[in-house]
């Protein structure tokens, strides 16, 4: 048995290298054809209209002028539909003779023969897809960027050379790119699954880095790879998981994709990732033949940049002064920091990689660190400050009160909808606030310089030992020791409180304070955060909250 299953392991591996392993199944050469004439013949102000199921049926080109919005769009899209959903219940009646012009042409759409039965169902299947073409076309521009770091990456996990073209599925290569269901980056990774593989917090999303988020996307594919045996089958599992897959090879009984496809309706296994396999296969044809469907297209060129580590947390502005960049240019080579390191709420992390752009320095990077001042090198992130919504908030309300902007407070708590906040949710608020008509308090804190001593705190009126603990990320215990509180002492409005500055006990353990993540912890004492997730039980998430009390070695 041993023997058998190693057998099997080994025949696993050399497949992943193999290009045969990415099979184009004759059951799935329709949807490849489809996927390919929406990567290459229609743009994104126009689309099919089609049947859901069989992808060789194409009703009609819906083209939409400029100027109309993406409501009218909608609009016309939802009345053509109904048309041919009307003409397809026709013919599902039985009608045979005296066809409208409409009626005539869906049935030419399908083939000779087709029985009442089937225009029925397919009366439920009229779908519309957007196509894609001028997008395909400027994601060929954009991999020149980036498509030698991923066949390095795809070489060295010694995975399939084909995978490099899989963020034309998901992104067209645009590192920005975000969608409605919260995937971001090139490799359109959910916060879930990133957070297994990138780290991904209010100041930090490594998903919108390409280079980090490529090597996430290798070991998550290699993963799949590894659970489902197939590359039709891992791929298919990068849109709706391994579980998901093997679930649907268990309720079908093969991994042959083609029968699954055809055959598996599962709740979570709808067109797009039925079509998924297809949709890569077909980006896969349009990427190895771009001449011939777009012309002669001039790649980008790859980045050229150095890098240099973070010792401290520092101030954007100040570091991108100190080497000698823009900021906006530092923001160009670094996307993975969020918007509150660009406008001054937060700072750069301690022990953050940074690029910067390829040039000649008269000093080296790390005497340029150095090099900024004391008072603009901290050795804590600025904390955060919170406002809870109350019933009847809205952004905007919270914004104005707070003199700051409905954008501002989108990108701190990582909101895609200014509508969708919720009566006692938590909302994160830039890190100086002005006095408020009645507002929720803030942290007023003076935030020292690295190697400084502790940090201070004003009680503001309606604090609690509990709530100043836990918005500052140290203990009760550590406050009440530090200022010689006790029962007789209450505190009081304008009180000045010393907050504790060493990062650990002394016993082995750290104290977690805001704006800390694992992965910054664990680099900050040299560890691994698997073996500090493990030591602390935090579980797959690896949540973990400002307060909480870490160990930082193996318990016997």
């Amino acid at each position: 048995m041993f023997r058998v299953a190693l057998l099997l392991w080994f025949s696993l591996c050399s497949g992943a290298a193999s290009s045969s392993a990415l099979p184009r199944p004759a059951g799935l050469e329709p949807a490849v054809q489809f996927w390919t004439r929406i990567y290459t013949e229609v743009s994104t102000r126009q689309g099919y209209l089609h049947d859901a199921s069989n992808l060789a049926v194409v009703y009609q080109t819906l083209s939409f002028p400029p100027g109309l919005s993406p409501a009218q769009q909608n609009d016309r899209i939802a009345a053509s539909k109904r048309q041919y959903r009307q003409a397809l219940a026709a013919l599902g009646s039985g009608k045979q003779s005296a066809l409208s012009e409409l009626e005539a042409r869906v049935q030419q759409a399908w083939p000779v023969g087709t029985d009442a039965a089937t225009f029925r169902q397919a009366a439920e299947n009229v779908r519309f897809q957007r196509g894609q073409s001028d997008r395909f076309r400027a994601g060929v521009v954009r991999a020149g960027q980036w498509k030698s770091h991923i066949r390095a990456v795809l070489a060295r996990h010694e995975l399939p050379a084909e995978l490099e073209v899989l963020p034309h599925v998901e992104s067209s290569f645009n590192p920005n790119a975000w969608s409605k269901a919260a995937a971001a980056g090139m490799w359109q990774f959910m916060p879930a699954t990133a957070q297994r593989y990138m780290l991904v917090d209010s100041i930090v999303d490594q998903r919108m880095d390409p280079y980090v988020s490529t090597e996430a996307a290798a070991a998550l594919l290699k993963r799949n790879y590894q659970l489902t045996g197939s590359w039709p089958l891992a791929l298919t599992a990068y849109n709706v998981g391994a579980n998901g897959m093997m679930r649907a090879t268990r309720a079908v009984g093969t991994t042959d994709i083609a029968l699954i496809v055809a055959k598996y309706r599962g709740s979570n296994f709808g067109f797009a990732s039925r079509n998924f396999y297809a949709s890569f296969l077909a980006a896969l044809e349009v990427d190895r033949n771009a001449a011939q469907y777009f012309g002669d297209l001039q790649p980008a060129a790859p980045l050229s940049y150095d890098t240099v580590t973070t010792t401290d947390y520092v101030p954007a502005a100040a570091l991108a002064r100190t080497v000698g960049v823009g900021v906006e240019e530092l923001r160009q080579y670094n996307p993975s920091l969020l918007e509150p390191v660009w406008t001054g709420e937060k700072y750069i992390p301690r022990d953050f990689q940074l690029r910067l752009p390829q040039g000649q320095r008269p000093i080296s990077l790390s005497e340029a660190l150095a090099a900024i001042p004391a008072s603009l090198r901290y050795d804590h992130q600025q904390p955060d400050v919170l406002h809870r919504i109350a019933g009847g908030e809205s952004l905007s309300i919270i914004a104005r009160r707070y003199n700051t902007s409905v954008a501002t407070l989108m990108s701190l708590n990582g909101l895609r909808d200014a509508h969708r906040i919720r009566a006692g949710q938590d909302l994160r608020l830039p890190g100086v606030i002005p006095s408020s008509r009645g507002a929720t308090r803030t942290a007023s804190i003076a935030r020292r310089p690295a190697g400084a001593g502790a940090d201070n705190y004003v009680v503001q009126r309606g604090d609690s030992l509990w709530s100043i603990a836990r918005r500052l990320g140290v203990s009760q215990r550590q406050l009440v020791s530090l200022n010689n509180i006790d029962k007789r002492r209450y505190l009081k409005p304008g009180q000045r409180l010393q907050i504790p500055s060493a990062e650990t006990s002394g016993t082995g353990t750290y104290v977690i304070r805001s704006g800390d993540s694992l992965w910054e912890i664990a680099r900050r004492f040299n560890l691994s955060h698997q073996d500090l997730a493990a030591w602390n039980n935090l579980g797959n998430k690896h949540s973990i909250q400002p307060g909480q009390v870490l160990k930082l070695a193996a318990v016997d």
